[in-house]
């Protein structure tokens, strides 16, 4: 789960803990677990100062706190500031930002050159997979492989996000797909013709930022139409 740590502070010698946090981030380069942070000011207080550093989880903040650079930058944080600096931790339950973050990422690895990325950082293992094209719902990390697999086999595709509207533990992607028909795909020998289509995929998101179900809306008959399926029923 993702962590969030606050740090409250007065100093009337910001640009000095300014350049103190450069000198931080430049020591532990390759060795601090911070993924994200973000320092604000108080509009009413010019000495008020807020900073809120985001990391993968409890125990990779933790390990950060525990760095020798950090302890030595502590102390001298503590020395520039009018007052002791607060601490609040917290677990992070909703990121509306981080759920477009992994819809985007889960295109991305989809549509990745070679051997499937494993799924696990952008998706549970009990995905819940809505296609009205299957007769069954596909559930579970290895269904969902197979299923991209196929896919994977028959075309190689890209995929172009053209919206992402996140509302809740909702984000509903819009996108482009276009592919080259290299492979056998739902029996239909490969053909070598460039296709398209256009979808909707509305996606739900557990508090963890990860994928736990989709409802996937896109035009299949069209495609199979590119695909020339209709020009063999026609003759």
């Amino acid at each position: 789960m993702t962590f969030v740590q606050v740090i409250d502070c007065k100093t009337s010698r910001f640009e000095e803990l300014d350049r103190l946090m450069d000198a931080w981030v430049e020591k532990t380069k390759g060795k601090r677990t911070a993924t994200h942070s973000v320092i604000g000011k108080d509009r009413l207080d010019a000495s008020h100062f807020i900073e809120i550093v985001e990391f993968p989880s409890y125990e990779e903040a933790m390990r950060n706190s525990t760095l020798p650079e950090t302890d030595r930058i502590f102390q001298d944080m503590v020395a520039l500031c009018d007052e002791m600096p607060t601490f609040t931790d917290l677990d992070v339950v909703r990121d509306q930002q981080m759920f477009s973050a992994t819809v985007r990422r889960f295109f991305e690895l989809v549509q990745a050159p070679g051997e499937l990325p494993p799924l696990d950082e952008v998706m549970g293992e009990h995905y819940h997979h809505h296609d009205p094209a299957n007769v069954d719902d596909v559930v579970g990390m290895d269904q969902i492989r197979r299923e991209m697999r196929l896919w994977r086999e028959g075309f190689t595709f890209a995929f172009t996000v053209e919206d992402l509207i996140a509302d809740g533990d909702r984000v509903c992607a819009r996108w482009f797909w276009k592919g080259t028909h290299r492979g056998d795909f739902l029996g239909v020998p490969a053909t070598g013709r460039e296709v398209f289509m256009t979808g909707t995929t509305v996606f739900r998101c557990t508090g963890d930022g990860r994928l736990a179900e989709g409802w996937w809306e896109y035009d299949r008959l069209g495609l199979m139409e590119q695909l020339g399926v209709f020009e063999e029923l026609e003759r």
